[in-house]
């Protein structure tokens, strides 16, 4: 479970809960076991919150992450959310098997735009439940939905048990927005946080949706997010914040 608060704030942010607050994104089609490998150990360089790798590269990257506290994430119905039920709940037990400790599932995005609520919370829900104590994050894939559509989905997450409202998977014509954050926010409990994800390359973007509410980040930008806000401490932009603490 993640430890950061839902009060950060872009002004005192240290360095260590930033980089805390990001997953590393390691979904690209193309990349090899060897970029899979130099990114976990990007991610443990920087002491990240997680890497999210692909279902097949989870016990690889648990294998190069064991015995620090990066956790191992990957995706469920990824990136379209299409797969049945049942095929996403055989994908998360099989991750949790291989040792993912957080899932990022994609929800029926079609089902949600037909109205068919009930679906879509009951499909989360059997997700939560096969994660067995597993992060959940529900994408909902902010870019395809009216406004009536994303906040009936924000409010089915909170109902079926998951712990994170997710706006993309980066593979939308949009990703993540200040304005579709701040709903996010606005609708769920204090219990369910908010990951942004799609677009966030530089250290202003994601300040920008931290301030709206985000406390995970999906990036691949890692290191020039974090290298920029080392820079802009050292040159004095961000005098008295940017410690390890």
């Amino acid at each position: 479970m993640s430890t950061i608060s839902y009060r950060l704030d872009s002004k005192t942010i240290t360095k260590k809960q930033l980089a805390k607050t990001i997953d590393h994104s390691l979904l690209q089609p193309q990349l090899t076991d060897d970029d899979v490998a130099k990114g976990c150990e990007l991610a443990l360089r920087y002491d990240v919150a997680s890497v999210c790798v692909k279902p097949y590269h989870v016990a690889f990257a648990k294998s190069i992450l064991a015995g620090s506290d990066v956790a191992v994430g990957t995706v469920i119905g990824f990136p379209h959310g299409s797969p049945t039920t049942a095929t996403k709940v055989f994908e998360a037990g099989e991750a949790i098997e291989n040792g993912a400790q957080e899932l990022d599932m994609v929800i029926n995005i079609g089902k949600l735009r037909s109205g068919d609520i009930d679906y879509v919370r009951e499909e989360i829900r059997q997700v939560v439940a096969a994660g067995k104590g597993a992060l959940i994050k529900v994408i909902l894939e902010n870019a395809y939905l009216d406004h009536e559509q994303k906040v009936a989905a924000y409010l089915a997450v909170e109902a079926a048990g998951a712990h994170f409202v997710k706006t993309s998977t980066g593979f939308a014509p949009t990703g993540a927005t200040v304005e579709d954050l701040r709903l996010m926010r606005a609708t769920v409990g204090p219990e369910i946080q908010v990951k942004a994800a799609h677009g966030i390359r530089t250290l202003d973007a994601i300040l920008e949706v931290i301030d709206a509410g985000a406390t995970r980040v999906g990036a691949t930008a890692t290191a020039t997010i974090l290298d920029d806000f080392d820079a802009k401490t050292a040159s004095g932009e961000r005098s008295g914040v940017g410690g390890d603490y």
